[in-house]
């Protein structure tokens, strides 16, 4: 597995950058190919906080925690990644037909609001649509854990947006021209 560890507010030590290493090479094992991991942790007065982002094969795994303890934060996201993982196997493999999570092979593919000023944009983020069914885009907002996620719906070519009711259950928003 490929790293890129990136510190906020902390000083990255050996001791540390080799334990994200040892945790998340646990997963490892889950793929055939080495993928990327990209790795921020981040310190905010006693609070620590652990994003992982690994892009595979136009998916995008993602988790994140926090707690007082960094070590603990390590622990928690790399427990959360795996059991996405075990999740979505089963319709990442129905989706690849004979294909398992293995064969997947990586392709390379937030601000805050201050009280006081007037909301601006802080984050521009541009990314490839690719068509796809409304279940897998379903599917692929879970993975990434948004309320809402943007695709191009393979059924009718238009941009969708699929998104996360508060009762549960998911709502779709199809353009009328």
């Amino acid at each position: 597995m490929k790293f890129q560890i990136r510190g906020k507010n902390i000083q990255l030590s050996a001791a540390l950058k080799e334990y994200v290493e040892k945790r998340l090479g646990k997963l490892d094992k889950y793929f055939e190919n080495d993928p990327e991991a990209i790795v921020t942790l981040s310190v905010e007065k006693d609070r620590h906080r652990v994003e992982v982002t690994m892009p595979i094969n136009g998916f995008i795994l993602r988790g994140e925690e926090e707690s007082a303890d960094m070590y603990a934060c390590i622990d928690l996201v790399v427990e959360k990644l795996e059991k996405q993982i075990n999740k979505y196997k089963t319709r990442l493999i129905k989706r690849n037909k004979s294909h398992s999570i293995k064969d997947l092979t990586p392709v390379i593919g937030a601000g805050t609001v201050d009280e006081d000023k007037e909301p601006e944009i802080v984050r521009t983020k541009r990314f490839a649509i690719k068509p796809m069914p409304i279940e897998e885009a379903v599917m692929q907002m879970n993975l990434l854990g948004h309320n809402f996620f943007v695709f191009s719906n393979a059924e009718t070519e238009e941009v969708n947006v699929v998104y996360k009711r508060n009762d549960g259950n998911y709502g779709l928003i199809e353009p009328e021209f």
